[in-house]
């Protein structure tokens, strides 16, 4: 007798604040993407607006009535902080620990932990939105890698938008830990040509699957294509 082994899918979107290429702000159809791309745990970045008190662009209300429940990250109305955001189906896994990530460079950046109970075990998640400068993200990229050293061996997601316009290996390099995922164009949304968003894997996770949804009204929702990622664990869970 076959069994399938368990499959947990993951995605990584930049919802841009909820305001689409059409310069309308509506989040119900971030959520409409999200139902079309099927995932059980979601990365956001830009998920707040962007000055203070930086309330959230994606409301709390409507991600709760939709079914969505939401790490308390950011405090005072935002939905996440620098504009990182996760959020995963209600009743399919347990958050266990939650903490932000101070990144270098001379923008404002930064990333979030978040820690879950899943199909696949107890798994890391890190999300984050790196600078424009080449020399910000490459910093910002080898501190996620030592953060990621110090913690406890734990089977890890890292994923957001990368903002990296080069074809090579280059993450790959700064993050030797780490498994990228093949580059796929997520940007511009209507007819994308980069591949700013990524999705890195370390130990004891396999992809069976990943790519960009590009449904509508995925075109037009936000200037970035979510990116996705079917999961399953090469160990026992």
């Amino acid at each position: 007798m076959t069994s399938t082994r368990p499959s947990l899918r993951l995605a990584s979107y930049n919802i841009m604040k909820c305001v689409g290429l059409d310069l309308r702000r509506q989040p119900r159809r971030i959520l409409t993407v999200l139902d079309g791309v099927g995932a059980s745990l979601v990365l956001l970045q830009e998920a707040d607006k962007r000055l203070p008190p930086r309330p959230a662009a994606l409301p709390h209300f409507v991600l709760d009535e939709a079914g969505w429940e939401v790490a308390d990250l950011g405090g005072a109305g935002s939905l996440g902080w620098h504009g990182n955001a996760v959020i995963w189906r209600r009743g399919e896994m347990k958050l266990l620990e939650i903490d932000h990530i101070a990144l270098p460079g001379l923008e404002p950046r930064g990333a979030v932990r978040a820690e879950f109970d899943t199909v696949l075990g107890r798994i890391r998640v890190i999300g984050t939105h790196l600078g424009l400068l080449t020399r910000s993200r490459r910093q910002q990229v080898l501190h996620l890698a030592q953060e990621l050293a110090g913690l406890p061996a734990m089977k890890t997601i890292l994923a957001g938008d990368f903002n990296d316009w080069s074809r090579g290996r280059t993450l790959d390099l700064w993050a030797p830990a780490l498994r990228f995922l093949p580059q796929l164009a997520s940007f511009p949304a209507p007819r994308p040509v980069a591949a700013l968003d990524r999705i890195a894997l370390g130990k004891g996770l396999q992809a069976t699957a990943h790519g960009v949804y590009s449904a509508r009204p995925a075109h037009i929702a936000s200037d970035h294509l979510p990116l996705w990622v079917d999961l399953t664990s090469d160990t026992a869970p």
